[in-house]
Order: structure tokens, then sequence, then C-alpha cells
């Protein structure tokens, strides 16, 4: 279990945009960016819109409750036990592998060839292998995890508890909690997604929403 007695002092997030409530999306279950779109999960249905505009340009109707990732070519749907491998050109399940929470998986992204799920209730984030399902190793958390990502080597994760959330940067060896970005009040994270421009995406869970939240540059000494 990683120290987290000593946690380093939350700042503000910056939201820079707020997209929606999309079109017939209830609730925003996860959020992914194929480096042109990005795709919301909400229940039965993937919305990908343009960050641009803010246009809708494609809808998949498929059952979703939990996180969305993209490996380059294919999108992943965290459904109840399971994660289904997806051609976002036709919405076909590919290929279906068992979730590792089974029930209590929260976020999901692609990194270095492996899936990161993260499981909400127990507090834990796994490197899972995407052709079996195998967990690889495990991360622990202090916090309720919901979105998952990585970007420049960095792994951050969103957290939702007692109405709060907040954003946060974690060692990904020992899970140590690096930086912690607090979300405005009522604005939770229960998808997380980066994205080119030093963004994250961040779905606003039952608001219907995606935010943009500007994501800090780590200094490099």
């Amino acid at each position: 279990m990683p120290p987290f007695d000593d946690l380093p002092a939350a700042t503000q997030a910056e939201v820079l945009r707020e997209y929606g409530p999309l079109p017939d999306v209830s609730h925003v279950h996860g959020v992914s960016h194929d480096g042109r779109l990005v795709w919301a999960a909400s229940d039965a249905r993937l919305v990908a819109f343009d960050p641009d505009s803010g246009a809708v340009r494609r809808v998949l109707e498929r059952r979703n409750d939990a996180g969305t990732a993209f490996d380059g070519q294919h999108l992943y749907q965290l459904a109840a036990d399971r994660i289904e491998k997806i051609d976002p050109a036709s919405g076909e399940v590919l290929a279906t592998i068992p979730a590792p929470g089974r029930e209590g998986n929260s976020g999901l992204t692609w990194a270095e060839g492996s899936l990161w799920v993260g499981e909400y209730r127990t507090r834990r984030i796994h490197q899972v292998d995407p052709a079996s399902g195998a967990v690889l190793r495990t991360i622990e958390s202090n916090r309720h995890v919901t979105g998952v990502t990585w970007v420049d080597g960095e792994l951050w994760h969103g957290t939702w508890e007692n109405d709060e959330s907040e954003i946060r940067r974690v060692d990904p060896v020992s899970g140590a909690v690096e930086a912690r970005l607090r979300m405005p009040a009522g604005a939770v994270v229960s998808g997380l997604e980066a994205a080119p421009g030093d963004l994250f995406f961040a779905g606003g869970g039952p608001s219907g929403t995606v935010r943009a939240v500007r994501r800090p540059r780590r200094a490099r000494g």
C-alpha cells in the first residue's frame, strides 16, 4: 500500500470548456479520444463529437456503463463484467475479454500495449492483458477511482467520492500521489482521457457533459 498520510496540496483545476449536455445522453460514463473526435459512453450508446465545434459526428448503439479506450485503431468499452473490442467504423464487437472488477469497473485507457482499468469501490487500477484479460499488476489508491489515462509517461486518474472529484497524477509503480487537481464544486469526474494541447477530457457523470480541463506540465529538473 503506498503512503497516503502526506498527500501533496491540491490545486484548483482549470475548466476551459464544457460540452453538452450531449443529445440523448443522461450520464457520461467513459471518455476517450481518437486523435480527432472525443468519444463519450452513455448507457446504450457511444457518442463521438468534434472538440473544436462540439458537434456530434458519430453515434454507435452499444451498451456502456463505464470506461472507454482507443488503441489507435479500435475502441475498447467496459460493459458490466467484460471489455469489448469494437470496430469504430461499424460498431461491430470484434472480441471480448473479462473485466477484472466484474461489475465494479470504472475507467479504461490504452498505453504501451496494455489496457488499464480503474476499479471504483476497491480503489485500484489494474494493468490488463488486452488479449486474455489477465491482470498483470495492480496499483492501490485511497480514493474511489473513476477515469484513467496515460500521457507523456505519466499515469493520471479521476476520483469521485462524497460528491467531490479530483484528477490525480500517481507514481505508476508505487501508486503514491504526486499531484492533485481539485474540480470545482459540483463538477464530478466520471471518465478521463488526455489529449493533445495539454488537455484532459473529463466525463461529467449525471450532468451529461464532458469538460475540457487544462493539464499541468510537470517540471523537469
